[in-house]
């Protein structure tokens, strides 16, 4: 069996399961398992790839994401809850108004930021 680790600490097969918390109550064809009279919906089980982590390393769909969310979300704010806001600053505002070929007229209005990343 392949594993994976994550950070060196957490190991892991190749494969996890959906954590969607109803991920198992859905009615779908791919999600029934066992013999005759004993059959399950089963939670669907997801490939991990480390490289590319993001919501469909650990959610078979944007449901159970959604479900998840819905469920933990005190507990995932209370990880990293947001005191202040955030803000970023403004070197300036452009506006340039243009007229259509039928005479409607328009503006476009672009915010250019501070790039503060080349610190």
């Amino acid at each position: 069996m392949h594993y994976s680790c994550i950070c060196g600490v957490i190991c892991m097969t190749s494969h996890v399961w959906c954590h969607g918390p109803s991920c198992h109550l859905n009615h779908t064809v791919d999600r029934v398992r066992g013999s005759k009279g004993n059959k399950v919906l089963r939670t669907r089980k997801i490939q991990f790839n480390p490289e590319y982590l993001n919501m469909y390393s650990y959610f078979c769909s944007n449901g159970c994401y959604n479900d998840f969310a819905n469920k933990y979300i005190e507990q995932v704010i209370a990880i990293a809850p947001r005191r202040e806001p955030l803000e970023t600053p403004i070197e300036r505002v452009e506006k340039t108004t243009h007229t259509t070929n039928w005479g409607h007229t328009y503006t476009n209005t672009r915010i250019i930021t501070v790039d503060n990343s080349s610190g």
